[in-house]
């Protein structure tokens, strides 16, 4: 392709984001400049093992590439920069002065892919431990344990993984305040702090004042953009509800969409508004489970026993409609598993009827609470800059003010139709965060109510050959339809080679799937941007000079999960 500028080679791709490859010895001057631009966010960092991939068309040479994507909140754009590299030499400088957020991206990419970042100021294992052997991500490190020898732990190995456990403070950034002072340090976790998954807090104390938090995360990783090279398109889908686990069908969302963009297909409308309707009540369930949960880790123990009670009837109505309830795994490659059930809407009217005086109750007994106002308000602030600039998304940022919701700005699966209102608040702290997302539970009761009542006819999935798999009633029509069920079901459907990364507005921010296919059955890379890895990594930033309780209501505040962070 002609060069863009000097040294930049321009790439398509099928989602249509910009797309350049820049020398590495420009990146550090095309990042500043895409800044100054008003490129106010580093959405997401990763890298591709190239080594073995064969529709590269186009491309420069290069075993592994780094891929930035930026996102301009101000113009509403992307901007996707690639740096090749040989496999003799993997080493970029780091941009962690101009996106702080980049930390710990890079460290992931060092991680799982042996990439080094020069000038990171603690470049090390962050999903992994620290004495792992490899970097999972290439592709000529095992996927499977059976591809291994048996695992043994003998003395001596035991002891050296204990050595590597050690914390060394310094390395954290920590600095001891005089020659003749020493640290304390309190550890939170790694058990579950506030019950938000398996992860560490490490604390410097002096006396009850925080001077320094460090999450410490990787407790739970399992592997699973690993695991989308090995699964066919169709059967990865289950894999993505264990993301957010509490999300459901919100997970599937961006992985369908993000395959149909590389397939070329259209969604039919009743299907694109079955998918908003059922992505809308688990919106309202994962926001239930978090405005519970705020409330008890804040010291209140009633609320969460009546709203985990409103979302197990919110479950009845998942599992009458999809056959599961926290994870159904429900959505498919171009539309949905099947249509909805008779009585699907009483079941849901009554809901979303009931639901409403419920949530002024709610209100009542946890925001308006004169203790709770007391210990969140002021708490855990961050201004609409500093959000953006750590890669906050979803109610994190818009309780600073800022109006940006994917569902809005981006209309997706037919979100330009729906009438709502985009939740923001102004103060930035924990209050705000739990206000937005208690009045964002109303918005979604909204926009289910508008499914309900202007609910399309016609098909709940595509009659693309590329659909997985095919509607069942024509697999009883002809020999054609019924191969191609076959097939899809058991191979998985071919892909056409391409790139694509889809974002969509998740219940904690946005999550984007960016797929590569190789023209074959299986992803030649899957990689998973969620919300939450970013999130955690602002909490020194949000606990920093404040107490310990503080820090608890910062956490809550968050609403995050482990397995979105860790994958």
């Amino acid at each position: 392709m002609r060069s863009a500028a000097p040294g930049l080679v321009g790439q398509r791709t099928a989602d249509g984001i910009e797309t350049c490859w820049v020398p590495r010895d420009q990146l550090r001057a095309l990042l500043g400049a895409a800044q100054r631009q008003a490129f106010e966010m580093l959405f997401d960092l990763t890298a591709i093992d190239e080594r073995v991939r064969e529709h590269r068309q186009e491309q420069p040479a290069a075993d592994f590439s780094v891929v930035y994507q930026l996102l301009s909140v101000s113009r509403n754009r992307d901007l996707r920069v690639k740096v090749a590299l040989l496999e003799e030499d993997l080493t970029l400088p780091s941009i962690c002065d101009l996106w702080p957020n980049a930390n710990w991206y890079e460290c992931e990419v060092w991680d799982l892919f042996g990439i080094r970042f020069d000038g990171h100021p603690h470049l090390r294992r962050i999903l992994l431990p620290p004495t792992w052997e490899g970097h999972p991500l290439r592709k000529d490190h095992y996927a499977r344990a059976t591809e291994v020898d048996p695992f043994s732990l003998d003395a001596a190995r035991q002891d050296r993984e204990q050595e590597a456990l050690k914390f060394c403070p310094e390395d954290w950034g920590m600095q001891r305040q005089s020659d003749d002072s020493d640290f304390m340090f309190l550890n939170l976790g790694p058990n579950h702090p506030s019950v938000h998954g398996v992860f560490r807090v490490a604390l410097q104390l002096d006396g009850e004042e925080i001077v320094q938090a460090v999450p410490d995360i990787g407790y739970h990783h399992r592997g699973a953009e690993k695991m989308g090279e090995r699964q066919a398109w169709h059967s990865y889908i289950p894999y993505t509800d264990r993301i957010d686990y509490l999300g459901g069908v919100m997970n599937n969302l961006p992985y369908v969409l993000a395959v149909e963009k590389l397939a070329g297909i259209e969604v039919p409308a009743r299907a694109q508004c079955i998918r908003v309707m059922m992505s809308e009540l688990f919106r309202i369930a994962s926001h239930l489970v978090f405005y519970g949960t705020f409330a008890q880790d804040v010291g209140q123990m009633s609320p969460v026993f009546y709203m985990f009670a409103d979302r197990e009837r919110l479950f009845g109505i998942v599992e009458a409609i999809t056959g599961g309830r926290m994870h159904p795994a429900w959505f498919r490659i171009g539309g949905v598993a099947q249509d909805l059930p008779r009585g699907w809407e009483r079941m849901i009217r009554e809901f979303i009827d009931y639901l409403p005086a419920r949530l002024d109750e709610y209100d009542s007994m946890v925001l308006d609470n004169r203790t709770l106002k007391r210990r969140t308000r002021g708490i855990g602030v961050y201004s609409s800059a500093e959000g953006l600039a750590w890669g906050a998304s979803g109610p994190g940022l818009r309780a600073t003010g800022l109006d940006w919701d994917l569902r809005r700005k981006r209309p997706y699966s037919g979100y330009e139709q729906y009438d709502f209102e985009v939740v923001t608040a102004s103060g930035g702290d924990c209050y705000d965060r739990a206000w937005v997302r208690a009045e964002e539970i109303r918005q979604s009761l909204r926009i289910v109510r508008q499914c309900l009542d202007h609910m399309p006819a016609g098909d709940y999935k595509a009659r693309h050959p590329l659909t997985t798999p095919p509607p069942k009633d024509r697999t009883l029509e002809d020999i054609e339809t019924l191969i191609q069920h076959f097939v899809n079901s058991s191979w998985g459907p071919v892909i056409p080679p391409g790139e694509a990364a889809v974002a969509v507005e998740a219940t904690k921010g946005m999550n984007a799937y960016y797929l590569i296919s190789d023209g074959g059955t299986l992803s030649y890379r899957t990689r998973i941007r969620t919300p939450s890895f970013p999130h955690l990594q602002m909490i020194p930033l949000m606990s920093r000079g404040l107490f310990v309780s503080d820090l608890i209501a910062i956490i809550a505040s968050i609403d995050f999960v482990m397995a979105d962070v860790d994958r």
